[in-house]
């Protein structure tokens, strides 16, 4: 499934769909008649390329801007203790 670069093209993420939606199914079949706290964890949908679980919470963009936004804090402290803002 796929090409070797990595990239899926429609025909990849309508097959990966139906899958997605198959597990479910099955998994809604065999917990069916079972009490929810009885019940198995619902299936995860198949990893896509180019889908992730967003950006890493450690990455040199997010440090960038997380150390930006405290120098800027500090330089408004600095500002207000010595009275060029009030």
């Amino acid at each position: 499934m796929g090409e070797t670069d990595g990239v899926w093209g429609l025909q990849e993420h309508l097959t990966a769909l139906v899958v997605d939606e198959l597990r479910v199914a099955n998994w809604q079949r065999g917990n069916e008649g079972v009490k929810p706290s009885k019940q198995t964890k619902p299936p995860k949908p198949m990893v896509r390329p180019g889908v992730g679980r967003g950006r890493d919470k450690n990455s040199p963009e997010r440090i960038a801007k997380r150390r930006s936004a405290l120098e800027r804090a500090a330089a408004r402290r600095r500002a207000i203790a010595s009275g060029e803002i009030t």
